[in-house]
């Protein structure tokens, strides 16, 4: 529910709608063909990214022709666009989010098309995101409706997780998650958006449960046991409080995932940098030199291969 996709769902979402536009019109008022050609223009400038001059178009279609239902997300998420979280509080910046905040409303109330409904009410939430209006209480009815509509969607069980873990609520945030689980049980994705929040909340143990899940449901794809892998360096690499054999028990572990990374994709080149970083790990915990030594020249071998296995692909 974030806004760094505002622009690239909605470009398209548009092809969901130039067709409905596009259409014929030997019947038409002249009215309704004004807001036609003004339609048209106005989608030229949004795809062109020019939102201020998309926006007054699709101004000048509405006022031809108010019943234009397609026209109320792209002239919302023209204003969306406008909007700038740095310019808070200026009079014109502020009425940008505004107007984006109608038109998507009404977009959810009126588009004929399903989908457009749909991205509507995203959209609509997502202005009172935490990284724009920062509302959780207006944006919690929108996300509830958007679970009524697709009770088997998990990323709206995320979209509401989220509200409630920025406002503290965290047994609520986690109730959020278990009902994407029962939505779609064998979604990996499921079980790393859940892996996250654990994580966040400082539950180590259940941050891997679910990762260890979400790499089972898909065993043949490498990036699930690297992400495991991941996980267990971060931990040894960052939490001071763990003791040498409890470092050593999850080096072993993660050393465990990234090598079975590496089985399915011997050229995973994140996979053998973190290896290398398992190892630079292990070392520390090593008190036989020359094992600590060995340990350190492997490391610095699978830098090596990562790098030159880098430089391969990108010439490539």
């Amino acid at each position: 529910m974030t806004t760094h996709r505002t622009t690239s769902a909605a470009a398209t979402a548009l092809v969901l709608t130039l067709s409905l536009g596009a259409g014929g019109c030997g019947k038409y008022s002249f009215s309704a063909l004004k807001a036609q050609k003004a339609y048209k223009e106005g989608n030229d400038r949004y795809r062109a990214q020019d939102y201020k001059a998309a926006a007054a178009k699709y101004e000048q279609a509405l006022q031809s022709d108010p019943n234009k239902s397609e026209i109320f997300f792209y002239l919302g998420n023209s204003y969306d666009n406008l909007y700038k979280v740095s310019r808070k509080g200026e009079p014109e910046n502020d009425s940008y989010i505004q107007k984006a905040i109608t038109y998507y409303q009404k977009a959810a109330d009126n588009d004929k098309s399903p989908q457009m409904k749909k991205l509507a009410l995203e959209y609509l939430a997502s202005a009172y995101a935490s990284d724009k209006l920062n509302d959780p209480a207006k944006a919690e009815p929108i996300v509830q409706k958007m679970i009524e509509m697709e009770p088997n969607e998990p990323t709206n069980y995320f979209a509401l997780s989220k509200i409630y873990e920025e406002g503290g609520r965290y047994d609520e945030a986690e109730q959020a998650l278990n009902k994407a689980r029962e939505a779609k049980p064998d979604d990996p994705s499921v079980y790393t958006t859940i892996s996250a929040f654990y994580n966040r909340q400082g539950d180590f143990p259940k941050t891997i449960e679910a990762l260890n899940k979400a790499a089972a449901l898909a065993p043949n794809n490498p990036q699930g046991y690297q992400l495991v892998a991941t996980y267990y360096w971060e931990k040894t690499s960052k939490d001071h409080r763990l003791s040498d054999a409890q470092k050593k028990e999850y080096i072993e572990k993660g050393l465990e995932n990234v090598n079975k990374a590496l089985e399915l994709n011997p050229s995973y080149v994140d996979a053998l940098i973190y290896k290398g970083l398992l190892f630079r790990q292990q070392a520390l915990v090593e008190k036989d030199r020359t094992v600590q030594l060995k340990l350190l020249d492997d490391a610095t071998e699978l830098q090596k291969r990562a790098v030159e296995m880098r430089k391969k692909t990108g010439a490539s």
